[in-house]
């Protein structure tokens, strides 16, 4: 059957008799079948599987495809595409990129004639409403992937009109090609805009990798998969996981709610929705002064901007009113600027609020906005020459009258202080615009800043002469446990394995006496407890923000350590500090969790890849007050949920089958715990196939669980259970047809399952914006011998 390709692996060729024919997919494109008589068997390289498959070929055409096709969505990882685009980003010269923007800034075009004569407000509009559409409930949005190119984001009402300003920068991205992204372009644009205009910035991350299509920001709507997933009923009071009140919007209604101009309620949904962002107040305030410290608001007529991109894109937004640029630009529906000087950076719009008394009115575009009242208003350049009256929008007015008080007392400190202001915007500039971009080590360029307390630094690696022998450390972790189960341990136990000389205590006549002496004896009892540890540990991962993953170990603090699903990890925890107090700085907590599930997994049979060491901890646990799973084996739960859970991970249809097997080959679920009960399998110390074949060789009924009442599955006369997520290995067409493969060839799962696991165990050792350094070899690999 067709399985996504690994990229490193051999692609397996299928063998079918009458009528015979061999099926290898070696990336996302059509099944390449081909006859041969029923004896054959044909073992296709990665070579042969890439000249399959136009995006893994390589020869002299290599970097001409790779210039012009971006990986499709959900495609593995080829040899050899990142590599180019490092070597391609490795070469860009950011200043000569920034010395072009600013040639561009101040050279209008007749075909978008810049206000004022400078195209920098515009820039910091793109760059704003790229980066705004990050939501911190799962990652996505932002910048990364430069996805407001496509629909649903490039037809957004907030994104009128900035097809224009992609255009202007069509010929610096031509001109610097492949190692120039889109994303990095975009941002690029509006940081240098603002720092030609006077503003404060902070640096530049670049590495955004450019995305093929939209398909990430299709649950940020309006799209048919966003209706299914975060249906909103009222547009205009949209709730989270949308990362906006209203879809179309970045954030918010600018006139007020639902068009209100009620200025109190305003304030409570930028609170809101600036929050789902994971911005606080000051930031907040910090955005929308200084955002708003350049250019003006279109608006000039009543008639709008025409059809969208989408509606039509021949001639997106054409305008309405007049000839429908310059002064006759229509955007927003609001018209005006809101400082004095649109060109220039200053704390003039605090001083504007706070100086002045304002009233709402309808503007020349129809909708309502804040003039100064008795008709004394700051005059502005007109955008096309002469002069304009400055407004405001019932967004802005916000500010001045939240009922908490918090934001009149920022505004007015920002009024009265510009160089707090200063500050203040260059740091919530850069966290708007690089969020989404995950650590600072998956930062590139000569300006990237010492990473911000949002990017949840960590030390970093050591050297790999300063680690542990983990082969050592490996046999260690059986002989500092108890030679009983898990459920007789108790805390006296704990206390005496926890004592001076913990490892050697149950050889030396101490309180436990008939330890086995094998790592696979020990690990029989252990062996599930710490393969849950390093799983609930590292799948916190997400890949679309890169929060997450095993380094740092944070599941030994809150919020992690407070979830459910963690329940009895601690008891992990307690049973591994005598090898850890053993070790001290040369093992880390975070390297010690993965080691113990690792080194448990091939304990059981598993086939697991070298370990690859050199994390480091973290001292606290912020960073993860998003990351809990929304899987957690309800009967209610979709099996769409469960592949878009893995998918949020960076895992593909293949991996979530191949760990749901291995994972679930081990252990048995406890009612104390989850509320359900039972094992998966006949044996639960053993990790082969036996999962997916009792998958379809049993039946299996609902099943009520004791004392929790949860529903779950029971095979027919067996001791086998179920959970709802684990049937969709036998409902869900494209996971029933990988399984089935499992059953069938013990050895293609292990292969998998080793790869799946390794990914996910490794997913957050970021080298660069695509490098990662354990498949780079940067740290000692140890293959468990001693195992």
């Amino acid at each position: 059957r067709p399985r996504p390709c690994s990229g490193t692996r051999l692609v397996r060729a299928v063998v079918q008799a009458a009528p015979t024919r061999v099926v290898a997919v070696g990336c996302s494109m059509p099944p390449f079948c081909m006859p041969c008589s029923p004896a054959l068997l044909l073992l296709l390289t990665l070579s042969t599987a890439s000249g399959l498959c136009p995006l893994m070929s390589g020869g002299d055409g290599f970097a001409g495809v790779m210039q012009a096709t971006p990986l499709p969505t959900g495609h593995p990882p080829v040899p050899g595409y990142h590599k180019a685009y490092e070597t391609a980003l490795a070469n860009i010269d950011f200043e000569a990129v920034k010395s072009d923007i600013r040639a561009l800034l101040l050279k209008s075009e007749p075909h978008w004639p810049a206000d004022y004569g400078n195209y920098g407000p515009l820039m910091v509009r793109l760059a704003w409403h790229c980066s705004g559409s990050y939501r911190l409930s799962d990652g996505r949005g932002g910048c990364g992937g430069g996805r407001q190119r496509f629909d649903p984001e490039r037809s957004w009402e907030d994104n009128t009109n900035l097809d224009k300003a992609r255009s202007l920068l069509w010929p610096i991205k031509r001109k610097y090609g492949l190692g120039l992204s889109w994303g990095d372009l975009f941002i690029l644009a509006g940081t240098t805009a603002i720092e030609s205009m006077g503003g404060p910035v902070l640096g530049f991350c670049a590495g955004r990798l450019d995305d093929a299509d939209g398909e990430w920001s299709a649950e940020l709507g309006p799209t048919a998969v966003q209706e299914q997933v975060a249906p909103c009923k009222v547009n205009g009071q949209c709730k989270p996981p949308l990362g906006s009140t209203t879809v179309g919007l970045i954030y918010l209604n600018p006139e007020g709610p639902m068009g209100s101009p009620d200025p109190s309620r305003s304030a409570g949904e930028i609170r809101d929705t600036f929050g789902r962002m994971a911005m606080n107040d000051t930031e907040t305030v910090a955005l929308i002064g200084g955002g708003h410290a350049f250019g003006k608001a279109h608006g000039a007529c009543p008639d709008g901007a025409g059809p969208s991109p989408k509606e039509d894109p021949t001639n997106p937004w054409p305008g309405k009113c007049g000839s429908g640029k310059g002064a006759d630009a229509f955007t927003s529906g609001f018209e005006g600027p809101w400082t004095t000087r649109p060109t220039h950076w200053d704390n003039e719009y605090f001083q504007l609020l706070v100086n002045h008394e304002w009233e709402v009115h309808k503007g020349p575009g129809g909708r309502h906005q804040w003039r100064v009242r008795n008709g004394s208003q700051p005059l502005a350049p007109g955008p096309a020459g002469g002069t304009q009256p400055t407004m405001m929008m019932t967004s802005d007015i916000a500010l001045t009258m939240d009922p908490t008080g918090s934001y009149q007392k920022i505004i007015h400190e920002f009024a009265a202080k510009p160089e707090v202001f200063d500050r203040q915007f260059a740091h919530a500039w850069y966290k708007l615009t690089t969020r989404d971009v995950g650590p600072v080590t998956r930062c590139f360029g000569p300006d990237v800043p010492p990473a911000e307390p949002w990017q949840n630094p960590l030390p970093p690696p050591p050297p790999s002469s300063a680690l542990a022998d983990f082969d050592a450390v490996a046999e260690d972790i059986a002989n500092a446990l108890p030679p009983i189960p898990p459920h007789a341990v108790t805390s006296d136990l704990l206390r005496v394995l926890n004592s001076s000389d913990p490892i050697n205590h149950a050889q030396s006549g101490g309180s436990v006496r008939s330890a086995p002496p094998s790592v696979a004896g020990r690990m029989k009892y252990y062996g599930a407890l710490f393969v849950r540890l390093a799983w609930q540990s590292a799948s916190t991962f997400r890949v679309t923000d890169y929060l997450g993953g095993a380094n740092g170990a944070r599941i030994r603090f809150s919020p992690q350590a407070d979830w459910p699903e963690n329940a009895g990890l601690d008891q992990a925890i307690a049973l591994l500090k005598p090898v850890k107090d053993k070790y001290g700085d040369k093992l880390s907590w975070a390297d010690l969790i993965v080691l113990a599930g690792t080194t448990a997994l091939k304990s059981a049979g598993a086939k697991v890849e070298p370990f690859c060491g050199g994390r480091t901890d973290a001292s606290e646990g912020s960073g993860s007050e998003h990351l809990q799973s929304t899987i957690v084996g309800d009967i209610s739960e979709s099996f769409d949920a469960l592949k878009a859970a893995f998918k949020l991970k960076g895992l593909t249809n293949l991996e979530l089958v191949a760990l749901l097997g291995g994972g679930h080959s081990l252990g048995r679920m406890h009612a104390k715990r989850s509320g359900y009960v039972g094992s998966w399998t006949s044996d639960p110390t053993v990790v082969d196939n036996e999962y997916f074949v009792s998958t379809f060789t049993e039946k299996w009924e609902e099943f009520t669980a004791p004392v929790s009442a949860k529903k779950m599955f029971k095979a027919k006369g067996k001791e086998l259970y179920r959970l709802k997520t684990d049937l969709a290995l036998l409902y869900d067409a494209e996971l029933a047809a990988i399984a089935t493969d499992f059953a069938a060839d013990i050895e293609a799962f292990r292969d998998a399952f080793a790869a799946a696991w390794a990914k996910i165990m490794n997913a957050d050792r970021f080298d660069g914006p695509t490098g990662n350094l354990c498949d780079r070899g940067a740290h000692k690999a140890a293959p468990l011998t001693a195992v």
